[in-house]
């Protein structure tokens, strides 16, 4: 939308330019009067560019914002015949048709194909949907080290939590740069106390969330043997909307990849995490 806009605006001066250059010139009616171009813009306060909600129509049913990581350009992890963005979109795919069919909540995805948002998009679209939960779904890479296998499930730290979390949040830090979160309005040292607030708040319900994941998942799902984490990520940064951020496995793992890419193992995700989700909610409701 942007792009169109744009286009509108420079093609005339650049026509008319490209014409006084070659020497040609265009000629205009002159019939008494002054014309008026009208371009067809969004309402006001229309959202622009945000993903479609599925489920129930009831604004106030909870809205879960799923985000399969990577997408377009950027692969992710890629091992063998496997790319993380392809895993990703499909476990995201998979959790999107059970919360769908279980009902009661409505659910977004940040992208439903092969499309390529930078970095500091996904927060922002969470936070710009007023979503109640932001679950961004990714795929891990150990390198040389093939025998690493299971799930993880990070929150936000400002600190992470070890060495290898904090190699993994440079690694996924560098798609794109986020200097943290603008408050419109305010000096650079208010913004840093107003966003460290809102992340201390909604640091104890992302961590709630991801406990729920852990319980709800254990003896279907197979998780690392740390599976809570916790590292800077930037895509977890949205001040004011709890995040997770949950590694399905290693796809630099033969047998986790062959895992992640079964019908049955993508099923099982999306029972589990869906189940996380509801009680997460209910829990949130009864507080």
């Amino acid at each position: 939308m942007r792009l169109q806009i744009w286009l509108i605006f420079l093609a005339p001066p650049v026509l008319l330019i490209a014409l006084y250059a070659l020497g040609l010139s265009i000629p205009v009616p002159h019939l008494g009067r002054d014309y008026v171009v009208k371009i067809a813009l969004p309402e006001a306060g229309d959202p622009v560019g945000l993903p479609k909600v599925h489920g129930p129509p009831d604004r106030s049913r909870p809205l879960v914002l799923i985000d399969p990581g990577h997408g377009g350009k950027d692969p992710g992890a890629s091992a063998a015949n496997y790319r993380e963005k392809d895993i990703a979109l499909a476990l995201a795919l998979a959790l999107r048709d059970r919360l769908i069919a279980d009902g009661g909540v409505r659910v977004a995805l940040t992208r439903e194909d092969d499309t390529f948002l930078v970095l500091e998009e996904r927060p922002e679209i969470a936070r710009r949907m007023n979503a109640d939960l932001f679950v961004s779904i990714h795929a891990d890479s150990a390198g040389e080290a093939s025998e690493a296998s299971g799930a993880s499930i990070y929150t936000l730290s400002a600190q992470a939590s070890s060495e290898a979390a904090a190699r993994f949040a440079e690694r996924e830090n560098s798609a794109d740069r986020l200097n943290g979160v603008r408050i419109e309005g305010q000096s650079a040292d208010v913004s840093a106390i107003l966003v460290e607030l809102s992340q201390r708040r909604v640091q104890e319900s992302s961590a709630e969330f991801a406990r729920l994941v852990v319980r709800e998942g254990e003896g279907a799902l197979v998780f690392h043997p740390r599976p809570r984490r916790s590292a800077a990520l930037a895509v977890l940064r949205a001040p004011d909307v709890p995040a997770v951020l949950y590694e399905a496995g290693f796809i630099t793992n033969p047998t986790d990849a062959a895992r992640l890419t079964s019908p049955e193992s993508r099923n099982r995700f999306a029972e589990v995490m869906a189940r996380a989700i509801r009680i997460y909610f209910a829990r949130q409701a009864g507080a």
